[in-house]
């Protein structure tokens, strides 16, 4: 087996998203995805029975078009990487079931790769290698962490995470308080630009003294976020206005409502940075996607003298091509396969970075 520039196989099945991807070494082949979130629509939310189905019917079309957009056979990949949590328990189980079968069929070892850190994995395939005192800030519909990256392939710690909602989930359902449909997060993106960021002040989540506590003595939640009191907030303003007859003022809700989001994300995300000596952060996830996002991340990082990496909104949202891109790297790093013996981990967390 090439363990200098290997050719790898990433399979991804997380969420509605079956992705494969295919690397040699930290090179990208191919990056092919298929959603299923047109199917979701009508439900405000990714149904994990529908998400299941759906990457059902689409692995083999999905890995057919990967390998012929390669052009590299399954006789030519060194090794196969599958996401094996966190994730939706029945989707990562198709993924998983898909992987074993090939990785049996084929004779190639299998790498079982964690979701969230294949994130920050996907860095290496946009820039190169990654550099020392790293962070990651991982923003998505299920996620929302700050991560010190000691080693890519063995040292993953966390820093901080929601302890509720995650931000993208907390877009979802403002955006159905505002009757905006579904996905929530382009939407209000989309309409915080015609509206006042500073028309309403929502709430920012944890960031009181007795959460925050002092670099000195940190409290209990000093780099963690809530989002569920700001979505309650969103809806008792809505109620507000209609109760008093008056019309919504649907941009400057979402702005301000962004604001909210984005402003304590970042802050808490560049306070960890700075106490804890990181100096390089990769922005990663599918609300990386956010304009408003990238920019005050970028301000603050700058302003604290933080260098900022963030990938391709195409490898930022869920894809085959970072969980190929990790299992390369853990391949390299001289790991040992997983076998086939490993069974999903729906709660996976985020130390384990392979299994």
């Amino acid at each position: 087996m090439n363990r200098t520039e290997p050719l790898v196989l990433g399979i991804e099945s997380s969420c509605d998203e079956t992705g494969v991807g295919i690397v040699r070494g930290s090179a990208l082949l191919t990056n092919t995805v298929s959603s299923s979130m047109d199917e979701h629509v009508r439900f405000g939310g990714v149904i994990p029975e529908i998400a299941s189905r759906a990457h059902l019917d689409a692995f083999v079309p999905t890995l057919q078009q990967a390998l012929d957009e390669a052009g590299v056979t399954l006789a030519d990949i060194d090794a196969i990487a599958v996401t094996s949590g966190p994730g939706l328990a029945g989707a990562l189980m198709v993924g998983v079931c898909a992987a074993k079968a090939l990785a049996v069929a084929t004779g190639k070892p299998l790498y079982a790769i964690n979701h969230l850190v294949a994130h920050v994995g996907v860095g290496v395939l946009d820039g190169g290698e990654l550099p020392d005192n790293l962070g990651a800030l991982l923003v998505s519909g299920g996620h929302t962490e700050i991560l010190s990256v000691k080693s890519l392939t063995g040292d993953v710690q966390l820093l901080g995470s929601t302890i509720d909602d995650a931000a993208g989930e907390a877009y979802d359902k403002v955006a159905r308080i505002l009757g905006l449909g579904y996905p929530g997060g382009p939407a209000i993106d989309k309409l915080a630009r015609q509206g006042n960021p500073k028309a309403i002040r929502f709430p920012r989540g944890l960031t009181q003294a007795k959460y925050m506590g002092s670099a000195e003595e940190p409290g209990p939640h000093r780099y963690d976020w809530s989002f569920s009191g700001l979505k309650t907030a969103v809806a008792r303003c809505v109620e507000a206005y209609e109760a008093a007859g008056e019309e919504l003022p649907v941009a400057d809700i979402a702005a301000s409502f962004q604001e909210a989001v984005v402003d304590v994300i970042t802050a808490k995300a560049v306070l960890a940075c700075t106490e804890h000596g990181i100096t390089n952060l990769l922005l990663g996830g599918g609300v990386a996607a956010n304009s408003r996002l990238r920019e005050l991340t970028r301000q603050r990082c700058e302003a604290k003298g933080i260098s900022l990496r963030v990938p391709p909104i195409s490898l930022c949202t869920d894809n085959g091509a970072m969980v190929a891109a990790l299992g390369a790297q853990v391949l390299m790093a001289g790991a040992e396969p997983s076998g086939i013996g490993f069974a999903p981990d729906p709660s996976m967390p985020v130390t384990s970075v392979h299994l």
